[in-house]
């Protein structure tokens, strides 16, 4: 049986949204228009954090999303919490709101729903304070008193919702068809069927078509709600990851798995909580960016992606899958099911870094991510990948013969500095000139030789100090 209408938890009560609404709407224009007005809209992009609301999973997780992002079709099944629905039941505020309130963490008041909804996440979920809020703009407070809020927070011990099991549903609007599949299958026969509708899995990136260009797709296809997407499994040697697994889910295995902690700690500046709530590594796949925070890590990792139609079934590297900006190597009936990580070995050194004018919450000038087997003092086996260089990830196997049967010294990173500079060959833009984004780029592999040889030396700017 299809569902024709779409139904959530909206502040632990039941709503039908009526038929005929856009499925794409932005669940935030939907509660704005509702008159849940606590839900703001600052930047229609997933940066500043105004919009903030939190799904509510069926085993008490609490999921910080953007609103702004978010569709009305992706809200189906789910449990939807705004700043509204914290009163208690006599219509108090939230011990979290009064603390906010009494601490002076608010001053003009427009960001402080979104920051109110992310400590009620984050009160649940534990974490580090600064990576919990940023996804959230405040350019009143300074943040002293909201971080210190954040830092006494207490999780309220609200029961975790009870979601009913949620069938296939197909919704219709003027122009659109929003087709939500609950298994692997119909997926792959709605995908044949309709090989031109936009694959809409978190929207981290296709939301901004709809929320800041105003797209409206005319067939969406969501696999939110396809069980064998979400599979994450850990084994001796590798991570399999379901094409629907959050980055927030991923980040979690990360950096626990040993030989990943590199990756986790890239994955921690992949947006935000709010991004990492509903992005996922099939949907940076799917859309193929050259910026792709997770791309250069996949290439350089090895890193394979499984692919099915209801044809057959194939398995890419991910180097290959990548075929030009923006292009990869699926069919027209295809869709992404998994990607598989291996493990690096103990004589592997990895770095993964991004390059960007921010630490939080940027798109990466330059991403790298290096992969350098070692063995009796020697490079038996490199991988070079680089994000931001050129119209996709660019594998840089001059630089990797430079260092291939070598030890890792000066002498030897410096001739693969200089091979570099022949193998990419960047644009200028707003985030950086040519001349600089190759210079990161060669800057990155002399840092692997610091990385390998003074692993005491400081590598970060953990503070800084004013001189006077």
């Amino acid at each position: 049986m299809h569902a024709t209408a779409i139904g959530f938890l909206l502040n632990g009560q039941q709503v039908t949204v009526p038929p005929g609404t856009s499925p794409t709407l932005t669940l935030l224009d939907w509660l704005r228009a509702r008159g849940l007005t606590g839900t703001k809209e600052g930047c229609a992009e997933g940066d500043c954090g105004a919009c903030t609301v939190v799904l509510e999973e069926a085993d008490g997780r609490r999921v910080p999303v953007n609103g702004c992002l978010t569709t009305l079709g992706q809200a189906h099944g789910r449990a939807v919490r705004t700043v509204e629905g914290l009163r208690g039941p006599d219509g108090r505020a939230h011990p979290i709101q009064v603390a906010i309130a009494e601490s002076d963490g608010t001053q003009c008041g427009f960001c402080t729903p979104g920051i109110v909804m992310t400590a009620w996440a984050h009160a649940r979920e534990g974490g580090e304070v600064h990576e919990a809020l940023a996804g959230n703009l405040c350019r009143c407070t300074g943040y002293r008193p909201i971080v210190e809020v954040f830092e006494a927070l207490r999780d309220d011990g609200a029961a975790a919702p009870v979601l009913p099991p949620v069938s296939s549903a197909r919704f219709e609007a003027p122009g659109q068809v929003f087709w939500v599949p609950t298994s692997l299958t119909e997926l792959l026969e709605l995908r044949a069927a309709h090989p031109g509708a936009w694959l809409l899995t978190g929207g981290t990136d296709l939301g901004l078509r709809i929320s800041d260009h105003r797209e409206a797709p005319a067939e969406v296809i969501c696999l939110l709600n396809v069980p064998e997407l979400h599979a994450l499994e850990v084994a001796d040697h590798a991570i399999t990851v379901g094409a629907a697994v959050s980055y927030g889910r991923l980040l979690e295995v990360a950096r626990r798995e040993h030989g990943f902690a590199p990756f986790g700690a890239l994955l921690a500046r992949l947006g935000s909580r709010q991004i990492r709530g509903l992005g996922t590594l099939g949907g940076n796949l799917g859309t193929a960016s050259p910026i792709g925070d997770a791309l250069p890590p996949l290439v350089a990792l090895g890193a394979r992606v499984r692919v099915a139609s209801v044809r057959r079934e194939r398995v890419l590297e991910v180097e290959d899958f990548l075929t030009g900006y923006r292009t990869n190597a699926l069919a027209a009936d295809e869709v992404i099911v998994g990607v598989d990580l291996p493990r690096p070995g103990e004589d592997v050194i990895l770095a993964c870094e991004k390059i960007s004018k921010r630490h939080d919450q940027d798109i990466a000038t330059v991403g790298a991510s290096l992969w350098v087997r070692m063995a009796g003092g020697m490079v038996a086996e490199a991988r070079l990948a680089f994000g931001g260089v050129g119209a996709t990830v660019v594998r840089a196997r001059g630089a990797e013969a430079a260092l291939t049967g070598r030890a890792l010294d000066a002498a030897s990173v410096e001739a693969a500095v200089e091979v570099l500079a022949g193998e990419i060959a960047p644009l200028s833009d707003w985030r950086g000139t040519a001349a600089y984004r190759l210079a990161v780029a060669q800057g990155r592999l002399r840092r692997l030789h610091l990385r390998a040889t003074r692993p005491d030396l400081p590598l970060e700017v953990t503070a800084f100090a004013e001189i006077v």
